[in-house]
């Protein structure tokens, strides 16, 4: 996967977030704040985009699910990973050390 097509599939979660029901927009930004700790976790200081485009085309995002499921065990609508993961993917990858306003330097 192309970091092209990585960024592309943050950017689809982005606006699925942005369509989501506002009802349900509290539990997936708790959800999204815990993928994002998570990555912090995993990835420790300085990172690249790259390394993190390779955390997730290498692990893909199945980890987030038990994350969402710990993180709202009482709304199931949070447990859309696609979305949680894909904008927390999309919201690190600002804090790496080569991003520069959606793509890298």
């Amino acid at each position: 996967m192309t970091i092209e097509n990585v960024f592309y599939e943050w950017e689809e979660g982005r606006r699925r977030l942005a369509r989501a029901d506002p009802a349900d927009l509290p539990a997936l930004e708790r959800v999204i704040d815990a993928v994002i700790s998570e990555l912090r976790r995993r990835l420790g200081g300085a990172f690249s985009v790259d390394e993190l485009a390779a955390l997730y085309t290498r692990e893909r995002t199945d980890w987030c699910l038990d994350l969402a499921i710990a993180t709202a065990p009482e709304d199931p609508r949070a447990w859309d990973t696609a979305t949680v993961a894909e904008v927390a993917f999309g919201r690190y990858a600002r804090e790496a050390a080569d991003y520069a306003g959606g793509r890298r330097i």
